[in-house]
């Protein structure tokens, strides 16, 4: 109230002096009085203005603050606007808080959301990212155009997009599903980038399709090879052997015939029985195993075979971690590759005879990737497999050998994703490397 007073008080002074100024003005004239009355006037009147000046630098000052996020500075306790202030100051203050709260809510979620996304100007400069960017690309990204051909197109799109990209990190590929929201906050134009793995979403996909296409072979398949078998030997041991033809070739090569059908028959059945386990995998039964005593059990099973055509094993282990995993499943694995790899040497021996200073080599490496993954590599320096091939290596029936069935690789790739894992290809300087990662 000690405002209002004071107004009041200089407003009734002014007042009466006014009063009193006009008074003397009319009955006295000019006089020593009436300029002491004038120059009381001024002064209650430049009083007046003091302290309505003083007021609202006050209040400016304190707005001012308050709207820096200051909110240590406050109005007098007479101000007369302090009901007021109050009441402005405690609605900022709760709505910095929840926009604080907000912020630091969306800030921890990106943190641990696994998807990876990126903010950056319409220049393409990045101006937020969470650390799953840097997990699923294996670097930092500065700028949009460091994602090859697809920032390029994302910088140059005037709306929403969606497009996937190839992407290495080291030796590991991946197959990256990539969004584009453009958005405009605070009136200048943001691109929202995110970015998630479609890699074993791919894989699930593609190895359901392997199995609901072997199943429906197998069983249409082997429907029909089961009686033409039977029926072959049938004929065979039904023909008797004082049947006469005008020609003793012609018997010969009937019998031939039959024969012949109901071997191929049964070898068909034997294979349709190997494409069968492709779709019919057990469910791994897993146990904690020391992968560096599967290694060397698996080294000891061929090492015979490997001096017999003068193949040497080299074993590095760089770790002694646990993993769980079915040992007999991941068993059939490594014996598959290493087999393969035998038989590759074996083969480029023979063909590369003028080259004896060669050792053949087969390397077994456990280590760990950048994503703290144990992995279990198969190397040799043989002739390695041929570019145009690489992307067909793990299609179920598909092989460059001529007595292969093409079930192997694609069998043990199927064996890792049961495990969480997967089977890949690393191309290296010389020679062919399959990489077992365990999830």
């Amino acid at each position: 109230m000690r405002p209002y007073f004071f107004l009041g008080f200089n407003l009734v002074a002014l007042s009466s002096c006014s009063a009193l100024l006009c008074y003397l003005l009319i009955n006295k004239g000019f006089s020593a009085t009436l300029l002491l009355v004038v120059l009381v006037g001024v002064a209650l009147s430049a009083h007046i203005f003091t302290l309505f000046t003083r007021q609202q630098k006050q209040a400016e000052i304190v707005i001012r603050a308050l709207a820096n996020g200051d909110s240590t500075l406050g109005l007098s306790q007479y101000h007369p606007m302090r009901q007021q202030f109050d009441q402005v100051k405690a609605q900022m203050q709760t709505a910095r808080f929840n926009a604080e709260q907000q912020a630091q809510f969306l800030q921890a979620l990106l943190i641990h959301v696994d998807l990876a996304v990126l903010v950056s100007d319409n220049s393409g400069q990045v101006i937020e990212s969470n650390p799953a960017v840097s997990k699923l690309l294996g670097k930092n990204i500065k700028h949009l155009s460091e994602l090859g051909a697809v920032g390029d197109l994302l910088l140059k799109a005037e709306r929403n997009v969606r497009n996937t990209l190839h992407w290495q990190t080291g030796e590991q590929q991946d197959t990256l599903s990539i969004a584009l929201s453009i958005a405009e906050i605070q009136g200048k134009v943001r691109r929202v980038v995110s970015i998630q793995s479609i890699h074993d979403q791919l894989q699930l996909k593609e190895q359901q399709a392997y199995k609901r296409l072997t199943k429906v072979l197998t069983h249409e398949i082997a429907n029909s090879i089961t009686p033409l078998s039977s029926l072959a030997n049938t004929c065979t041991t039904l023909l008797p052997q004082t049947l006469c033809f005008d020609e003793l070739e012609d018997k010969q090569d009937l019998q031939l015939a039959l024969t012949t059908l109901a071997s191929r028959t049964e070898h068909l059945g034997d294979f349709i029985a190997r494409f069968r386990q492709v779709s019919s995998l057990p469910t791994p039964k897993l146990a904690p195993y020391n992968l560096a005593s599967v290694l060397t059990q698996i080294v000891a099973l061929h090492q015979q075979q490997a001096f017999s055509q003068g193949t040497t094993f080299e074993l590095n282990i760089n770790t002694q971690q646990l993993v769980m995993l079915d040992n007999s499943q991941i068993e059939q694995v490594l014996v598959n590759l290493v087999k393969n790899a035998l038989e590759v040497l074996a083969t480029s021996q023979q063909h590369n005879a003028q080259n004896p200073n060669k050792t053949p080599t087969i390397q077994l490496t456990l280590a760990q990737n950048h994503a703290q993954q144990l992995y279990i590599e198969v190397s040799d320096n043989g002739p390695g497999i041929a570019e145009h091939v690489i992307d067909m290596v793990f299609v179920p029936f598909f092989t460059t050998k001529q007595q292969g069935s093409g079930i192997g690789l694609s069998l043990s790739r199927q064996i890792m994703l049961n495990h969480g894992g997967d089977l890949v290809y690393v191309q290296k300087p010389q020679g062919a490397c399959f990489r077992c990662v365990f999830g």
